[in-house]
């Protein structure tokens, strides 16, 4: 190493980093492995150092008491400690150094021969808010473990790019006139731009977007992919449809009935849509799970989303008005069918297909009228277990098959005709939601399976379990499974309905496919053209893509139904180059999920325009080794994406069966705590602990400075005998509890912000934001600075280079170094971040007893 080198080193105020080398905590940090000799090749000097620094407290093991001495410190005024911490003159010099030298950049051709690391960030949505600091925390998370793994010798692949299509652009274009490219593109300055400013070592040169042809060529590739191989076709299913938007909304885009973007009233309506054939790989999603380093609670929920089941599939025969069997039936599934002798009653979705075959005249206008009520809940309100059940009798009966016996058929919102048949038969007596709605609408209710832990007393309480099958024989249909076992009940009737043509054995999943089209302008167009004459959908050749979106500036919704896209008519009327038919394209476009669904794989191979990704390039990065994100992505992104990796593993295009090999969701950070209090009518203030009618009292907000601690809990300064109740919500615009990491940055720096973010606590859990932690964490970077720099010069300037001399170290702080090492590292391979700069914190305490530093030769 030059000399010269080393004057940029101590230059650097993180010269911690290099005598602690595994201290990856700010933004400027080098590491490398504490099992072996550090920066191998190079030679490590103990030296004395002439600074006698400031008193330090003691070593502490503990993380709380080195968190009370670090705020604990010698008063300082923030002005004071800017002066001896320059962050303002350090960062943008490093950072410029990075961007000028292409530090961090992974070539497009690496030695295959070292290990990788590919380290990935769910890459984020370019909004005009632009970051909070809730953002930054998963990002310095995945910063610190890309800084591990290339001190350590491996390849790291560690970029950054946008998820930008979606609805807020459009809304946005819509409001104000401007196009969604120009909003997304100065949305993707300001990101990037705020980025840069705390110093990830992202490799910017593979920045991509999913809103650049050269990238939704490939995303339209796949789906040509899916629909040759049967995976994408149309069908008409009840969708969320939003008129005011005039788009289809997903599910989650969709909060108690109206659109979670503007607020506008959805209704459920039947349309004709692209769906993509998700359930043909639900065993394969399921199966697969086990191999993954995910955590449980994550794959569990994937689990219950599958919903994979096995039981039977049951005919009920529709009875006309002279209770004469019909020749329609209500085909239903079910998990039990051993309890089928105790269905007293049949519920069939408001979109039931056959509901406006057998619903009479009389009820007619009533299952109408409920229908409509029904189309503005979304499913997710329909199911909820604690809702009030509501239903409409349609005044026709089915008949048991297991007894013969006539049930009232009944339409109920909370089956769904997207889960199953779209009917059940409904057993009160072991079933809660049954119960419920047997008792509000005194539908009989009949006991079939044995409790045999339950008293007498409790013998007619609702029992969903399994046990000794009773009541449960039928001379007339030869059916009896009476004191048999719930299991072997089960089997029974299943091989009964087989045999006599009244059901099937069936194994179910709660997955649904996927539903691929929005009506909107913003999004990626989807190749296929539709002929005039026909109809039949043909697939845009290959040769064709990408197939841009055309240029329009009106993204109103066109109140008919129909996309904002059909407004292109030059672009919409074609013809297939093939057989020289007029054709229209398709003007429905992708869902924001396309996308994000594989951006991972082109991060590896950014700039190939002949294919979605170079085979030995994706072989050898593959899979993602770790996978930052929210746990909101928990279900739906992550399963998508599994989905559209295993059908690129089918036809070659990846080596590996699953994308992310591990997946780490980091906590929220929550906005500062709001400290409550209620007054009566007369303007005193109440306790919270004796009033328990608190909501009928006005609420009032206690700004901090009058607040204070009181054993447990919080009181009013100036009337300690109110106690008051705080809470941290998250942060939102209209709480306006927002803090801009930009604002954070100006005043501490961006290594203050990511050391406070790391150690807030532990990187899975919730946390709340404090302004006066950053102080803390600030306080202990300039303590680090002058341990290394030493004072500041009369004029606040500092020395050229550090404070050394020469001396070999001691056993001791040799041990303690080594010490330091190891702990952070080891806490760093676990994400325990704050307790790795608990390890720090101790090493700097000892450092300052000893007085030593420690320079590369």
């Amino acid at each position: 190493m030059s000399s010269h080198q080393i004057l940029q080193f101590r230059s650097d105020p993180f010269v911690l980093s290099h005598c602690c080398p595994h201290i990856l905590l700010t933004s400027s940090l080098t590491l490398h492995s504490p099992r072996k000799q550090p920066f191998p090749g190079l030679r490590f000097r103990w030296r004395r150092s002439n600074h006698t620094g400031i008193r330090s407290s003691t070593t502490s093991e503990s993380h709380d008491t080195t968190k009370e001495a670090l705020t604990s410190e010698t008063a300082t005024t923030s002005i004071e400690l800017k002066r001896v911490y320059p962050f303002h003159e350090i960062e943008p010099k490093w950072q410029r150094y990075w961007e000028d030298n292409r530090t961090f950049r992974t070539p497009d051709d690496v030695d295959t021969s070292k290990p990788k690391f590919y380290v990935l960030d769910m890459f984020p949505y370019p909004s005009g808010a632009g970051l909070h600091v809730g953002h930054p925390l998963g990002y310095t998370a995945t910063d610190i473990l890309a800084r591990l793994r290339r001190m350590q010798g491996y390849n790291v692949l560690h970029p950054m790019g946008w998820d930008a299509f979606g609805l807020p652009a459009e809304q946005y274009a819509i409001e104000t006139g401007t196009h969604p490219k120009t909003t997304t593109l100065k949305n993707i300055d300001r990101f990037r731009l705020q980025l840069k400013s705390l110093g990830f070592s992202y490799d910017w040169e593979r920045e991509l977007s999913t809103t650049e042809p050269d990238y939704y060529k490939w995303t339209q590739w796949i789906f040509l992919q899916l629909y040759k191989r049967g995976l994408a076709y149309q069908a008409e299913v009840p969708v969320n449809w939003c008129p005011a938007l005039g788009t289809v909304l997903a599910n989650e885009e969709v909060v108690d009935g109206v659109s979670e973007r503007g607020g506008h009233p959805v209704i459920r309506k039947p349309m004709r849509q692209w769906m993509l054939k998700i359930t043909a790989y639900a065993d394969r999603l399921l199966e697969d799970l086990d191999e993954l380093e995910w955590p449980e609670s994550i794959k569990e929920m994937q689990r219950n989303w599958i919903g994979r089941s096995e039981g039977a599939e049951l005919n009920f025969s529709i009875l006309d008005g002279k209770g004469q069997e019909t020749d329609k039936k209500i085909t239903v599934y079910t998990t039990r069918p051993d309890t089928l002798f105790g269905a007293t009653y049949m519920v069939v979705a408001p979109e039931h297909h056959l509901l406006s075959y057998f619903v009479t005249s009389d009820q007619k206008q009533q299952v109408e009228e409920y229908k409509d009520f029904a189309s503005r809940k979304s499913d997710l309100e329909r199911t909820e277990l604690q809702k009030e059940k509501t239903g409409v009798f349609t005044g026709c009966y089915a008949k048991n098959p297991a007894n013969g016996d006539a049930i009232p058929i009944w339409v109920a919102d909370y089956v769904l005709a997207s889960y199953g048949t779209g009917a059940i038969m409904a057993v009160p007596a072991h079933d809660t939601r049954d119960n419920e709605f047997a008792l509000k609408y005194n539908i009989p209710i009949k006991w079939v399976v044995k409790n045999e832990a339950a008293s007498c007393d409790d013998a007619k309480q609702v029992y969903p379990g399994l046990g000794m099958i009773e009541n449960s024989s039928s001379l007339e249909t030869g059916l009896d499974i009476n004191q048999l076992s719930s299991k072997e009940a089960a089997l029974k009737v299943t091989e009964w309905a087989e045999r006599t043509g009244n059901g099937n054995k069936k194994v179910n999943y709660k997955l649904r496919d996927w539903l691929f089209a929005r009506q909107r302008y913003w999004g990626e167009p989807i190749p296929i053209l539709i002929l005039d004459e026909s109809g039949e959908t043909i697939a845009v050749s290959e040769s064709e893509l990408p197939l841009t979106l055309p240029e329009l500036n009106d993204f109103t919704p066109t109140g008919t139904g129909e996309p904002p896209l059909s407004k292109a008519v030059s672009w919409v009327n074609t013809v297939d180059p093939i057989t020289e038919k007029p054709a229209k394209r398709e003007t429905s476009t992708m869902p924001q999920w396309a996308g994000s669904c594989w951006y991972y794989l082109r991060f590896m191979d950014p700039k190939n325009p002949e294919a979605l990704v170079d085979k030995e390039k994706e072989k050898y990065w593959s899979p993602v080794d770790v996978y930052v994100g929210g746990a909101e992505h928990a279900v739906l992104h992550l399963l998508y994406s599994r989905f559209w990796h295993k059908v690129l593993y089918d036809i070659g295009v990846v080596s590996t069966k699953e994308p992310f090999k591990c997946v780490i969701n980091q906590g929220i950070i929550l906005g500062e705590v709001q400290y409550t209090a209620w007054k009566d009518q007369e303007g005193n203030y109440v306790t919270a602990d004796t009033e328990e009618r608190l909501n009928e009292h006005q609420q009032v907000t206690i700004p901090e400075e009058r607040v204070m601690k009181s054993g447990d809990h919080f009181v009013l300064k100036e009337e300690p005998s109110i106690r008051l109740v705080p809470r941290a919500y998250k942060m939102s615009k209209s709480r306006g509890n927002v803090v801009n990491p930009d604002d954070v940055v100006l005043e501490y720096g961006a290594d203050s912000l990511r050391l406070y973010e790391m150690f807030m606590g532990p990187f899975r859990d919730s946390k709340t934001w404090n302004t006066s932690g950053i102080e803390g964490v600030h306080r202990f970077l300039a303590r680090t600075w002058r341990l290394v720099i030493g004072l500041p010069q009369s004029d606040g300037s500092f020395k050229d280079g550090t404070i050394v001399t020469d001396d070999e170290p001691t056993l001791e702080q040799l041990r303690t170094l080594h010490k330091c090492i190891a702990k952070v590292t080891e806490e760093i391979e676990s994400t325990r971040f704050n307790t790795g700069i608990s390890g720090m914190m101790e090493f700097v305490n000892a450092a300052y007893k000893f007085r030593l530093i420690l320079t590369v030769e």
